[in-house]
């Protein structure tokens, strides 16, 4: 965990001279989103509050905010830890990606579209992969769907998917070969990029659809065979 306090020190520019638990919040959801705390990771209020230069009170408001959002979970006497997902979490966050983000391709309206973010996305997950960088293909991955949900140009929907997302990562942690789960989907994001690129947002869905019903079971079944091997987690 060491390593990541250092990140997080970094991150402490961002807060600027009005620190608020929304900003730490914000910077800590990023990193769980990013795979830098693992499920089951407990939070030190004195390491990261010292890495971040912000009150005990604060760090606790921040950390009762990600509790709020599934992210965290309080566990009495113990202390606050990155929370382990169920096998029904994964499902759920699937059908909500599902229902959004299909919709936000349903709903783009006519091409052109801005697709200068998915394209970046896709780049960047290219690059992963040539360095056998899975952990950051997935990283990639993720980018390239909060890219797709920005195209709605909604604040609201862009805050609700952060979550999602976040606890998206969560749920990879429990995969044994990143790479198996990853990269068939990088060639996926280009399709899917293609089809918008050309303004055939119907088949823009397909695929998505097709993609996000693919991941899933995939997904579900290793953490069913990993959870099973291991035995219940924190939650």
């Amino acid at each position: 965990m060491a390593e990541h306090l250092t990140g997080l020190a970094d991150d402490r520019a961002l807060l600027g001279r009005t620190s608020t638990a929304e900003r730490v919040s914000d910077i800590l959801r990023s990193r769980i989103a990013e795979g830098y705390f693992p499920p089951g990771t407990r939070l030190s209020e004195d390491s990261i509050g010292g890495a971040l230069g912000v009150s005990r009170n604060t760090l606790r408001e921040a950390f009762r905010l990600l509790t709020h959002e599934r992210l965290l979970v309080h566990e009495l006497n113990r202390g606050v830890f990155v929370r382990v997902l169920t096998v029904e979490d994964v499902e759920d966050i699937y059908r909500t990606r599902a229902l959004v983000e299909c919709a936000v391709v349903r709903r783009l309206g006519e091409p052109p579209y801005a697709l200068e973010g998915l394209a970046s996305a896709v780049t960047e997950g290219q690059l992963a992969s040539v360095e056998n960088d899975w952990k950051g293909l997935g990283t990639a991955n993720i980018h390239f769907h909060r890219e797709l949900v920005a195209l709605a140009g909604s604040e609201r929907t862009d805050e609700l998917m952060r979550s999602v997302f976040a606890e998206l990562r969560l749920a990879f942690h429990v995969v044994d070969d990143p790479r198996r789960l990853h990269e068939p989907y990088l060639a996926r994001n280009r399709q899917i990029l293609q089809a918008l690129q050309a303004g055939d947002r119907r088949e823009a869905e397909r695929l998505l659809e097709t993609y996000l019903t693919d991941s899933l079971e995939r997904v579900v079944e290793v953490y069913r065979r990993r959870v099973g091997e291991d035995g219940p987690g924190t939650d």
